[in-house]
Protein backbone atom coordinates (compact mmCIF):
# COMPACT_ATOMS: atom_id res chain seq x y z
CA UNK A 1 0.00 0.00 0.00
CA UNK A 2 1.90 3.29 -0.76
CA UNK A 3 3.02 5.13 2.14
CA UNK A 4 0.69 8.52 1.78
CA UNK A 5 -2.45 6.59 2.09
CA UNK A 6 -2.90 7.10 5.62
CA UNK A 7 -1.90 10.66 5.85
CA UNK A 8 -4.05 11.42 2.73
CA UNK A 9 -7.22 9.76 4.39
CA UNK A 10 -6.37 11.61 7.78
CA UNK A 11 -6.34 15.06 5.58
CA UNK A 12 -10.21 13.86 4.42
CA UNK A 13 -11.58 13.29 8.11
CA UNK A 14 -10.10 16.58 9.35
CA UNK A 15 -11.85 18.21 5.87
CA UNK A 16 -14.53 16.52 7.69
CA UNK A 17 -14.91 18.24 10.99
CA UNK A 18 -14.86 21.27 9.56
CA UNK A 19 -18.08 20.24 7.90
CA UNK A 20 -19.27 18.89 11.30
CA UNK A 21 -18.30 22.08 13.04
CA UNK A 22 -19.91 24.25 10.56
CA UNK A 23 -23.53 22.38 10.86
CA UNK A 24 -23.03 22.70 14.92
CA UNK A 25 -22.06 25.94 15.07
CA UNK A 26 -24.25 27.59 12.38
CA UNK A 27 -27.31 24.81 12.85
CA UNK A 28 -27.36 23.90 16.71
CA UNK A 29 -27.03 26.49 19.16
CA UNK A 30 -23.38 27.96 18.35
CA UNK A 31 -21.82 25.44 20.05
CA UNK A 32 -18.72 23.17 18.60
CA UNK A 33 -18.83 19.14 18.87
CA UNK A 34 -15.48 18.50 17.36
CA UNK A 35 -13.43 21.55 18.37
CA UNK A 36 -13.52 20.88 22.14
CA UNK A 37 -11.43 24.13 22.83
CA UNK A 38 -14.01 26.94 21.65
CA UNK A 39 -17.08 25.52 24.16
CA UNK A 40 -14.74 25.59 26.79
CA UNK A 41 -13.87 29.18 26.23
CA UNK A 42 -17.89 29.67 25.51
CA UNK A 43 -18.30 27.92 28.90
CA UNK A 44 -15.82 30.49 30.34
CA UNK A 45 -18.03 33.68 29.02
CA UNK A 46 -20.87 32.53 30.07
CA UNK A 47 -19.67 32.07 33.48
CA UNK A 48 -18.32 35.62 33.36
CA UNK A 49 -21.81 36.79 32.76
CA UNK A 50 -21.77 37.41 28.58
CA UNK A 51 -25.75 36.66 27.24
CA UNK A 52 -26.47 34.06 24.48
CA UNK A 53 -24.26 31.12 24.86
CA UNK A 54 -25.72 27.98 25.35
CA UNK A 55 -24.11 26.54 28.51
CA UNK A 56 -26.70 23.58 28.16
CA UNK A 57 -25.31 23.13 24.79
CA UNK A 58 -21.47 23.04 25.42
CA UNK A 59 -21.55 20.83 28.54
CA UNK A 60 -23.66 18.39 26.44
CA UNK A 61 -21.38 18.67 23.47
CA UNK A 62 -18.35 17.99 26.11
CA UNK A 63 -19.60 15.49 27.86
CA UNK A 64 -20.25 13.33 24.52
CA UNK A 65 -16.93 14.12 23.53
CA UNK A 66 -15.03 12.82 26.23
CA UNK A 67 -17.89 9.80 26.48
CA UNK A 68 -16.63 9.29 22.53
CA UNK A 69 -12.97 9.56 23.55
CA UNK A 70 -13.29 6.82 26.53
CA UNK A 71 -14.36 4.32 24.20
CA UNK A 72 -12.15 5.14 21.39
CA UNK A 73 -9.11 4.51 23.82
CA UNK A 74 -10.61 1.42 25.72
CA UNK A 75 -11.84 -0.79 22.65
CA UNK A 76 -8.87 0.86 20.50
CA UNK A 77 -6.34 -0.59 22.17
CA UNK A 78 -7.74 -4.17 22.48
CA UNK A 79 -8.53 -4.17 18.55
CA UNK A 80 -6.10 -1.90 16.95
CA UNK A 81 -3.87 -4.61 15.63
CA UNK A 82 -0.35 -4.12 14.70
CA UNK A 83 -0.96 -1.11 12.28
CA UNK A 84 -4.06 0.22 13.94
CA UNK A 85 -5.75 0.26 10.57
CA UNK A 86 -8.30 -2.72 12.10
CA UNK A 87 -9.55 -0.17 15.06
CA UNK A 88 -9.52 2.07 12.10
CA UNK A 89 -11.95 0.63 9.98
CA UNK A 90 -14.00 -0.35 12.78
CA UNK A 91 -14.02 3.59 14.34
CA UNK A 92 -14.88 4.86 11.02
CA UNK A 93 -17.70 2.47 10.60
CA UNK A 94 -19.19 3.73 14.13
CA UNK A 95 -18.45 7.06 13.38
CA UNK A 96 -20.30 7.41 9.98
CA UNK A 97 -23.33 5.08 11.59
CA UNK A 98 -23.29 8.04 14.17
CA UNK A 99 -23.61 10.74 11.68
CA UNK A 100 -26.25 9.07 9.32
CA UNK A 101 -28.12 8.21 12.97
CA UNK A 102 -27.99 12.64 13.56
CA UNK A 103 -28.62 12.90 9.76
CA UNK A 104 -31.98 10.90 10.06
CA UNK A 105 -32.73 12.83 13.18
CA UNK A 106 -33.09 15.53 11.92
CA UNK A 107 -34.87 14.71 8.69
CA UNK A 108 -36.84 13.42 11.52
CA UNK A 109 -37.47 16.49 12.97
CA UNK A 110 -37.32 18.41 9.27
CA UNK A 111 -40.07 20.96 9.08
CA UNK A 112 -40.80 21.23 12.94
CA UNK A 113 -38.84 24.02 14.07
CA UNK A 114 -39.92 24.09 17.71
CA UNK A 115 -39.13 20.44 17.97
CA UNK A 116 -35.88 21.01 15.94
CA UNK A 117 -34.59 23.54 18.85
CA UNK A 118 -36.06 21.34 22.06
CA UNK A 119 -34.28 17.98 20.69
CA UNK A 120 -31.19 19.48 18.64
CA UNK A 121 -29.38 18.07 22.42
CA UNK A 122 -29.92 14.30 20.48
CA UNK A 123 -28.36 15.43 17.10
CA UNK A 124 -25.28 16.96 19.16
CA UNK A 125 -24.68 13.93 21.29
CA UNK A 126 -24.71 11.88 18.24
CA UNK A 127 -22.13 14.22 16.69
CA UNK A 128 -19.95 14.74 19.42
CA UNK A 129 -19.29 11.38 20.92
CA UNK A 130 -18.51 10.62 16.83
CA UNK A 131 -15.55 13.17 16.98
CA UNK A 132 -14.40 11.95 20.28
CA UNK A 133 -14.27 8.54 19.14
CA UNK A 134 -12.69 9.64 16.06
CA UNK A 135 -9.72 11.79 17.96
CA UNK A 136 -9.03 8.75 19.93
CA UNK A 137 -8.19 6.59 17.23
CA UNK A 138 -6.35 9.18 15.45
CA UNK A 139 -4.44 9.91 18.60
CA UNK A 140 -3.49 6.04 18.46
CA UNK A 141 -2.46 6.09 14.98
CA UNK A 142 0.22 8.63 15.97
CA UNK A 143 0.99 9.78 12.53
CA UNK A 144 3.37 13.16 12.66
CA UNK A 145 2.51 16.00 11.49
CA UNK A 146 -1.96 14.87 11.68
CA UNK A 147 -2.20 13.92 15.08
CA UNK A 148 -5.86 15.95 15.33
CA UNK A 149 -8.26 15.84 12.74
CA UNK A 150 -10.31 18.69 14.47
CA UNK A 151 -8.47 21.17 16.06
CA UNK A 152 -5.26 23.31 14.19
CA UNK A 153 -3.94 25.49 16.83
CA UNK A 154 -0.91 22.90 18.02
CA UNK A 155 -0.86 22.57 13.41
CA UNK A 156 0.06 25.91 12.88
CA UNK A 157 2.27 26.16 15.74
CA UNK A 158 4.76 23.65 14.31
CA UNK A 159 4.26 24.57 10.79
CA UNK A 160 5.58 27.92 11.87
CA UNK A 161 8.08 26.58 14.17
CA UNK A 162 9.40 25.01 11.01
CA UNK A 163 9.33 27.92 9.14
CA UNK A 164 11.11 29.95 11.68
CA UNK A 165 13.91 26.99 11.09
CA UNK A 166 13.94 26.85 7.78
CA UNK A 167 12.44 23.64 7.94
CA UNK A 168 9.14 24.08 5.38
CA UNK A 169 10.29 21.39 3.26
CA UNK A 170 10.15 18.21 5.62
CA UNK A 171 6.77 16.11 4.98
CA UNK A 172 5.84 17.31 8.54
CA UNK A 173 5.46 20.75 7.29
CA UNK A 174 3.01 20.07 4.25
CA UNK A 175 1.02 17.79 6.38
CA UNK A 176 0.65 20.45 8.70
CA UNK A 177 -0.30 23.24 5.73
CA UNK A 178 -2.59 20.53 4.09
CA UNK A 179 -4.67 20.22 7.43
CA UNK A 180 -4.95 23.84 7.96
CA UNK A 181 -6.49 23.90 4.41
CA UNK A 182 -8.38 20.51 4.92
CA UNK A 183 -10.61 22.28 8.02
CA UNK A 184 -10.80 25.83 6.04
CA UNK A 185 -12.14 23.91 3.02
CA UNK A 186 -14.29 21.72 4.76
CA UNK A 187 -16.16 24.53 6.87
CA UNK A 188 -16.36 26.03 4.08
CA UNK A 189 -18.04 23.13 2.73
CA UNK A 190 -20.30 22.85 5.60
CA UNK A 191 -21.81 26.20 5.11
CA UNK A 192 -22.81 25.43 1.68
CA UNK A 193 -24.05 22.62 1.87
CA UNK A 194 -26.30 23.54 4.44
CA UNK A 195 -27.90 25.78 2.33
CA UNK A 196 -29.42 22.64 0.83
CA UNK A 197 -30.92 21.63 4.29
CA UNK A 198 -29.52 20.39 7.86
CA UNK A 199 -29.03 16.69 6.86
CA UNK A 200 -27.07 17.16 3.61
CA UNK A 201 -23.89 17.83 5.33
CA UNK A 202 -24.33 15.21 7.88
CA UNK A 203 -24.61 12.57 5.45
CA UNK A 204 -21.99 13.52 3.13
CA UNK A 205 -19.68 13.98 6.12
CA UNK A 206 -21.01 10.27 6.79
CA UNK A 207 -20.24 9.32 2.67
CA UNK A 208 -16.79 10.62 3.62
CA UNK A 209 -15.42 9.34 6.23
CA UNK A 210 -16.62 5.68 4.80
CA UNK A 211 -14.37 6.90 1.77
CA UNK A 212 -11.24 8.26 3.19
CA UNK A 213 -11.26 4.87 5.46
CA UNK A 214 -11.90 2.73 2.58
CA UNK A 215 -9.25 4.51 0.89
CA UNK A 216 -6.91 4.66 4.00
CA UNK A 217 -6.88 1.38 5.53
CA UNK A 218 -8.12 -0.93 2.80
CA UNK A 219 -9.47 -4.17 3.96
CA UNK A 220 -6.21 -6.11 2.37
CA UNK A 221 -3.84 -4.09 4.17
CA UNK A 222 -3.32 -6.04 7.56
CA UNK A 223 -2.96 -9.35 5.94
CA UNK A 224 -0.56 -8.01 4.01
CA UNK A 225 1.73 -6.87 7.51
CA UNK A 226 2.00 -3.40 5.91
CA UNK A 227 2.74 -0.60 8.47
CA UNK A 228 2.10 3.01 8.01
Amino acid sequence: MPTDRLPVGLLALTAVSGIIDAVSFLALGHIFTANMTGNVVFLAFAAAGTPGISVVGCITSLAAFVSGAVVGGYFGRGIAGPTGYRWLRVSATCEAALLFAAAIAVIALDGDATALLDRQYAVIVLLAVAMGLRNATVRQLAVSGLTTTTVVTTTLTGLVADLALADSSNSHSLRRAASIAALFVGAAMGVLLLRLGLAVPLIVAAVSVLAATAYAAPPWTLSRGEKR
